[in-house]
């Protein structure tokens, strides 16, 4: 993060992943940024699970989201917390195995207790990252202890 004042990598002590792990399972609520296939950007909240490496949510078929990832399927997907915050990148992959949709389905009912929509009609998105950024606002954290983890993209995995 240049001109940020953040000590070089030896200089401090970076975030280990469990940290990024938690804050992703842990948020009731989600930013998911997309953008349309001519660039225009939206923000909108989710409701999601952090499953198996990855972010799982559900929109409708017919959200700008939907449409958005559509054409675009780069996003980047955030906690609802920003004095701890989790910005992690990557590619949206429309699910469509049953199997997959039932066990995300329980996932949703056990945290959230319902609010899992029909998937004929809203579509369920997994988001692998590639790049994830962790940030802790406060200091000496914030200087010291912002952390970038890459990954492969999934089709290189």
């Amino acid at each position: 993060m240049p001109d940020y004042g953040i000590a070089p990598e030896d200089e401090g002590e970076l975030l280990p992943w469990s940290w990024a792990v938690e804050r992703l399972e842990a948020s009731r609520n989600y930013w998911v940024a997309t953008s349309s296939a001519d660039a225009v950007p939206h923000l909108a909240a989710v409701w999601g699970v952090w499953h198996d490496g990855a972010f799982w949510f559900s929109t409708g078929g017919r959200s700008r989201k939907a449409r958005n990832l559509s054409a675009n399927p780069r996003c980047s997907v955030a906690p609802e917390r920003a004095d701890e915050s989790v910005v992690c990148s990557g590619t949206a992959v429309h699910v469509t195995d049953d199997r997959t949709i039932d066990v995300v389905q329980q996932l949703f009912i056990a945290k959230y207790g319902e609010g899992f929509p029909d998937p004929a009609a809203n579509p369920l998105f997994r988001v692998e990252p590639i790049t994830v950024i962790g940030i802790i606002e406060s200091e000496p954290e914030f200087s010291t202890r912002a952390t970038r983890w890459m990954f492969s993209p999934a089709e290189e995995r």
